[in-house]
């Protein structure tokens, strides 16, 4: 079978298409490392603070980082062991950067910008008591999920996606991904030449920057290839210097990581979601991991928006089983 994606020659097939690689078609020579790949910040959801690393350049600095709403624990581990089973039973078919998906929800042209609602029958059934389950916070108690998307992480295919946007002319604000089988991280970064403003560091109690003890502890702390050094570690310790000038440097010289534990979830909204790229890297794939996606519709079609009655005939027709219930089909497990 020859691989597909521009490997050229033999080998086990990819989805991969255009610039994107996976290890599976890239060849021999191992593909250009993606830009920015090594955060220098970690975001601390207990703060809302995008905390500078240690032993990077940035130990000491903070700055505000909205759009993050992050959720421990979200569902148990035999949730997540019968969903994945579920999953499992249903086909996976092969999409890029050397990963796998599901698809739930309306068929889309991105480019042409059309969408298709013939067959257009709702998210799994077991998806339902998740959603309600979400429902329960604030953030997401008007949360009404047309597309779900699942997508298999795997090391050895070299699992990745670029940094990039989800689409905003079909999508709304609110990006909801559950993780499941394994931590990572979410790697955001911004190309805007304009100037991000950073804030000193305090050490609470003492009144001292902590600049310094940064520097001291970079030199004596092991690496971890996986979890960034970082302020957060000690959160309780730390507090934003409001007294002290702000540094300013561009946003594009600065990378967030925003670490995921297995069976957390994450909405990304706001500036998260529209001002910062997200990615996951090869390096942060360790073991599998299956990320579950909700998307809500942009206000185009939404009550008044231009594309309106498209969405009421698809709710509406027989063929939609219920808002966030699928029927099975091809022998499709019902969740």
């Amino acid at each position: 079978m020859e691989a597909r994606g521009g490997g050229g020659g033999a080998g086990p097939a990819c989805g991969c298409k255009g610039i994107r690689r996976c290890l599976l078609c890239q060849g021999p020579a191992p593909a250009a490392p993606p830009p920015q790949e090594k955060g220098n910040f970690t975001y601390c959801p207990a703060a809302g603070l995008a905390v500078g690393n240690e032993c990077s350049e940035f130990a000491g600095w903070a700055f505000p980082f909205p759009g993050v709403f992050l959720l421990e624990e979200f569902i148990n581990q035999d949730e997540e062991s019968q969903m994945v089973q579920l999953m499992d039973q249903d086909d996976w078919k092969l999409s890029q950067s050397g990963r796998r998906k599901q698809d739930y929800g309306p068929k889309v042209n991105f480019k042409k910008k059309k969408l298709k609602v013939d067959s257009f029958i709702g998210l799994p059934s077991f998806s339902q008591e998740i959603v309600q389950r979400m429902k329960a916070h604030s953030a997401l108690e008007d949360f009404f999920p047309v597309e779900q998307c699942n997508l298999d992480y795997l090391p050895e295919r070299g699992s990745a996606i670029d940094p990039h946007f989800d689409d905003w002319w079909l999508w709304g604000e609110r990006l909801v991904s559950l993780n499941l089988l394994s931590k990572t991280v979410l790697s955001m970064s911004c190309d805007s030449e304009d100037s991000l403003q950073l804030f000193a560091t305090l050490s609470q109690g003492s009144g001292e920057s902590n600049h310094s003890a940064s520097s001291q502890a970079c030199q004596t702390h092991e690496s971890n290839n996986y979890t960034p050094t970082s302020a957060c570690e000690n959160l309780d310790s730390w507090d934003i210097d409001c007294s002290s000038p702000p540094r300013l440097i561009p946003y594009k010289e600065v990378t967030v990581d925003i670490l995921l534990p297995r069976r957390s979830l994450i909405v990304l909204y706001g500036d998260a979601r529209y001002k910062w790229k997200h990615a996951i890297y090869r390096k942060h794939i360790e073991h599998r991991r299956i990320c579950v996606t909700f998307r809500e519709l942009s206000a185009e079609f939404a009550l008044g928006g231009k594309q309106e009655k498209l969405v009421c005939e698809a709710l509406q027709s027989p063929g939609y089983v219920a808002p966030f219930c699928a029927a099975p089909e091809n022998g499709r497990s019902e969740w």
